[in-house]
């Protein structure tokens, strides 16, 4: 059993939950709790550790069957984790790699473009969110937010396993690409002219989401194929970044599924 911070590993695992600069280096990045645990496809798992109250508890189940772990003392645990309440087990996970190939291998991709978002529980709900309305994948800008931040992990609930994704250097490089490929991008902006449901979203899709303060930039959104914007009462101006990504993205899913498009 791990007794003290001074250990090696345990350093290592405190630094990959702070530094993304240590989670680049290792290639690797840290899981916390049962059920993250078990969304975690086996071949990633490099390490497991749990506390040594959460080994002793009857109610653990079989989350730990078939998995070597290390036991860790519950005060040297709780340095390791990165919540205030910690559920008592955590992995060290090898990171993911997709390639452009990847995301667009369907007839007609759906994807996510997100420039510069910086909440990583925003990051996380889009990842959700387009799992369930079937995304083949997202593009993020290289100042997003890094999505193996702990916080960013927690919420994406699992679904960062099951969405391809990547960061591109250059997004008005990517929008050349989409558009080149027969993938139709559109801006959530405010000088939309059509509404979000008046478009087609059956071929090749692509919606570009911006930062939570500034929107997309003027840039990218002259790039975009098409403006569109969603229609607001009162005196509001924007919507959250999920929550507008979460109903275009549905949107794109109503159109499929009633046409029997590819989701």
């Amino acid at each position: 059993m791990i007794t003290s911070t001074s250990n090696a590993r345990v350093k290592n695992v405190m630094q990959l939950q702070k530094k993304i600069k240590v989670r680049k280096e290792q290639n690797a990045f840290v899981v916390e709790g049962p059920k993250m645990l078990y969304e975690t496809p086996r071949q990633l798992i490099r390490e497991v550790y749990v506390s040594q109250s959460f080994l002793e508890k009857e109610s653990h189940g079989g989350v730990l069957k078939g998995i070597s772990y290390e036991v860790v003392d519950d005060r040297v645990f709780d340095q390791m984790s990165d919540t205030r309440t910690p559920q008592g087990i955590l992995c060290v996970a090898m990171q993911m790699h997709y390639t452009m190939a990847e995301l667009t291998r369907k007839e007609h991709p759906f994807l996510m473009v997100l420039e510069d978002l910086q909440d990583p529980g925003n990051v996380g709900t889009i990842f959700r969110t387009a799992e369930g309305a079937g995304v083949d994948g997202i593009i993020l800008s290289k100042n997003c937010v890094d999505i193996y931040n702990p916080k960013t992990i927690r919420s994406t609930m699992g679904s960062i396993y099951r969405v391809p994704f990547l960061y591109a250097e250059d997004l008005g490089e990517i929008l050349k690409l989409l558009n080149k490929n027969s993938i139709w991008t559109y801006a959530a902006h405010l000088d939309g002219k059509q509404m979000y449901d008046g478009e087609n979203y059956t071929l090749g899709t692509a919606f570009l989401i911006g930062n939570e303060g500034n929107g997309l930039s003027q840039g990218l959104a002259k790039k975009a194929s098409c403006l569109v914007k969603i229609p607001m009462e009162g005196e509001l101006e924007s919507l959250n970044a999920a929550v507008a990504s979460g109903i275009l993205m549905y949107e794109v899913h109503r159109q499929r599924r009633e046409t029997g498009g590819c989701l």
